[in-house]
């Protein structure tokens, strides 16, 4: 393995075990929404949805990370920031919805200046060297990893600590990512310049220069490359079901009187598993053809939801347990599916655009699981989830795999 790959992974590791880290105050702050300030399950799935506007504007955060700076420097912009929002929230004695909303959002702003530009290397050099699935692996066995401590030590925070602790740990952990992205060296020179409305990008070992109105007219193949349109709708679709998992956690939380503690280790116990299924994808997920595993997806993600028709204790231990298996299996096959398929030249901001999609499709299914779930019960919204789950399937004999997204149509 060369040197370049190596930094490549080990950045990509780094930056996904913070984000997975950042969720170490996860529980403890939703006690707080649930119990102190005392949200109903559709109003903390509204709130949800406004703190998660900055992963749907990715595509124009990938434009600027894609054509200004060089992504070392965003990434270090943007742990400088998560600093300042872990103060804020650790220090500030009191908190408001609108401070809760501001301050969270800019929060997952820098988070997903983060992802775009480490996505945007992975995807470069993935592509270069047929290594997509490996980055994937990498990254999410990193974040899961992570997982598995901030589930344990989340728990615990949830239980004797409180959030405020929980922000303030995670502190020392952007410093440490700081001196791993410092130490990260790109064998390209990335620089800008903008004057007179000039736009220069050099980048060994060509220099491209253009008018910034061309920069962005350029971009014009996002919107008219009839088969990555259809790969958006397909991202859209396969993750658009009205959503159920709050209104879940309010009854372990009230129903079965589960502690902090005892979630945190359950999700510690999950996460462990679906390290599992990474390995998995990784020894076989190569083998069998993406469309055929695709497929088989919808019906795995319409089969778990409609399990949770049946949710007790015991239950809910298992779908958890076993879930988190299939789970990953399939978010990597659909992950993989993204990378390949991201545009030759602008993977930062092609990619960024398909996860913003996916993003915009999780606060849909929040939108709609928060306005049917008063209106429809917890019953009839599982079997709309589960029925929403086939919505995709027509479209996946249209998807081109292995990256035929690239060619203009």
């Amino acid at each position: 393995m060369n040197k370049k790959l190596l930094w490549l992974y080990i950045l990509s590791a780094s930056i996904y075990a913070t984000q997975g880290f950042e969720g170490l105050p996860g529980l403890s702050f939703f006690f707080y929404l649930k119990e102190t300030l005392h949200l109903t399950p559709e109003k903390l799935m509204y709130l949800s949805s406004i703190i998660s506007i900055p992963w749907l504007i990715k595509p124009l955060e990938g434009f600027f990370i894609d054509n200004f700076l060089s992504k070392k420097i965003w990434i270090i912009i943007s742990l400088l920031g998560s600093i300042l929002i872990s103060l804020f929230f650790g220090l500030s004695p009191v908190l408001t919805i609108p401070l809760i909303v501001i301050m969270s959002m800019l929060g997952n702003f820098n988070a997903a200046i983060r992802d775009i530009a480490n996505d945007g290397l992975a995807c470069i050099e993935g592509k270069e060297s047929n290594t997509c699935n490996i980055f994937q692996n990498v990254q999410w066995t990193s974040i899961t990893i992570a997982g598995i401590i901030v589930s344990l030590a989340g728990g615990y925070i949830a239980d004797h600590l409180g959030y405020k602790f929980a922000y303030l740990c995670l502190i020392p952990i952007y410093l440490i990512i700081l001196g791993v992205i410092s130490r990260y060296r790109s064998d390209k020179k990335e620089t800008w310049q903008l004057s007179n409305t000039k736009f220069s990008y050099a980048c060994e070992p060509y220099v491209k220069k253009s008018s910034l109105w061309k920069t962005i007219l350029s971009y014009k193949e996002l919107f008219t490359n009839k088969s990555f349109l259809i790969g958006c709708l397909f991202i859209f679709l396969f993750n658009f079901n009205p959503s159920f998992g709050t209104p879940l956690m309010y009854i372990e939380r009230d129903k079965f009187a589960w502690s902090g503690t005892f979630l945190g280790i359950l999700g510690a116990i999950a996460s462990g598993i679906s390290i599992i299924g990474s390995l998995i994808y990784f020894k076989i997920g190569n083998k069998f053809d993406v469309k055929m595993l695709l497929k088989c997806s919808v019906f795995v993600s319409a089969g778990i939801c409609l399990c949770y028709l049946y949710f007790t204790p015991i239950s809910a231990v298992i779908y958890t347990c076993l879930f988190s298996l299939f789970g990953m299996f399939i978010f990597l096959t659909v992950m993989t599916f993204l990378a390949e398929n991201t545009i030759k030249g602008k993977e930062a901001t092609s990619f960024a655009l398909l996860c913003a999609i996916s993003n915009l499709a999780g606060t849909c299914s929040t939108l709609t699981g928060a306005y049917l779930f008063p209106k429809v019960g917890l019953t009839w919204l599982i079997i709309l989830s589960a029925a929403t789950s086939f919505l995709c399937l027509p479209l996946i004999s249209r998807l081109n795999i292995k990256g035929e997204t690239n060619e203009k149509n």
